[in-house]
């Protein structure tokens, strides 16, 4: 089949682009071509992909994103592809893949005039047109919680919806000489033993909550704060950040690397991996921390924090989210022996559930609902 993949961005360090590219790759492993259209993007598409982006001359955000859709579907049936992979909501897709969490439900919580404005108005008619009960769109959804939701709000057809399992990269596995190769990337970053490496990997640090982490480091008792590096991975404006951690007196403890091709590597050499984000629909990083023995610290917001819960290698933060909570569980987590446990726990809940099969599931439910 020819399959049009499409999405609004693309750049290789964010987590729906990612996974675009994982069932994109494996779609072609197949024998299918595929050809991704974006709106913008920047960094290096994978060898055996091809992108093309789509102009559109709208000023407003959301005016440029229906603008994309019309023109995107138009040059698609043009061109006479089999089907479209849609990787944000819009008019026109045959499958799409629910990363982002139910608009809907959000809006619902706001004002009546923050519902009534253009941009709130034209994302929900973009939500519709793929979860509305009478639309034959496909979803691929990857979060349980969040099938509920949009099966509340709209109603839509259980047969449409496709559960599919987390897609871990098994580079993130902790290989037989774990502490070897934590010790060589500790040491090429510098680390002894007695230094402590938090982590923090996403793009969007406003919404994974850079702004808790950093409180959290800051209120950490001064002898065991300067023990204590926080990297920041991910692409983002960093200016905000750097100056709150410098208003915190913590500047010379906090590293923004930008994005990273070695996040292997980094989780780990890392002691702890901080995850306090406002939303999150899943959440991949946690489940890569599981893979790497990498015991986590994550707020319950996020879709896949019950993994960390149920594999007993971390601390989950309940709701609603309080500054102190976290400043208590972190000193605690660095101070605490569950090292060994949290790590051994991680390794079993991996040997026990399956987290890698997300793209070779998304790729058969394609195949399925096309065929």
């Amino acid at each position: 089949m020819r399959l049009a993949f499409v999405l609004f961005k693309y750049f290789p360090y964010g987590g729906l682009q990612r996974d675009c590219v994982k069932i994109a790759q494996e779609c072609v492993r197949r024998g299918h071509l595929v050809d991704l259209f974006a709106l913008k993007s920047s960094g290096d598409v994978p060898e055996g992909l091809t992108l093309q982006l789509i102009p559109v001359s709208a000023r407003r955000n959301y005016k440029r994103y229906e603008q994309f859709a019309r023109k995107v579907i138009q040059h698609i049936h043009r061109e006479q592809y089999d089907a479209v992979i849609g990787f944000n909501k819009m008019l026109g897709l045959d499958v799409y893949y629910a990363a982002d969490p139910c608009f809907a439900a959000k809006a619902a919580e706001r004002s009546f005039f923050y519902r009534l404005v253009g941009r709130t108005r034209s994302f929900l008619t973009s939500e519709k047109a793929v979860f509305g009960s009478e639309e034959k769109t496909h979803i691929l959804l990857i979060s349980p919680e969040e099938q509920k939701v949009f099966s509340r709000i709209y109603g839509t057809d259980i047969d449409r919806m496709h559960l599919l399992p987390p897609g871990i990269q098994r580079d993130r596995l902790a290989p037989e000489n774990y502490m070897l190769l934590r010790s060589q990337v500790r040491a090429e970053q510098g680390l002894s033993d007695k230094d402590i490496l938090l982590l923090m990997v996403g793009s969007g640090f406003k919404t994974k909550g850079l702004d808790r982490s950093l409180r959290a480091v800051a209120s950490l008792p001064e002898a065991l704060r300067q023990r204590v590096c926080l990297y920041v991975v991910g692409q983002d404006n960093v200016r905000s950040f750097q100056r709150l951690a410098n208003s915190l007196g913590i500047s010379e403890q906090v590293f923004f690397l930008g994005g990273r091709d070695d996040i292997a590597q980094l989780l780990f050499a890392a002691d702890l991996l901080l995850h306090p984000a406002y939303r999150e629909n899943t959440g991949t990083v946690l489940l890569e921390a599981v893979a790497a023995q990498l015991p986590v610290l994550v707020t319950d917001i996020c879709g896949y924090s019950f993994h960390i819960r149920d594999a007993q290698c971390g601390e989950v933060l309940s709701s609603p989210f309080q500054q102190e909570q976290m400043n208590q569980v972190l000193l605690h987590m660095i101070q605490s022996g569950s090292r060994e446990q949290w790590q051994n726990n991680a390794r079993h809940y991996v040997a026990e559930h399956d987290i890698f099969s997300m793209p070779e599931r998304a790729s058969d439910v394609i195949e399925q609902v096309l065929s």
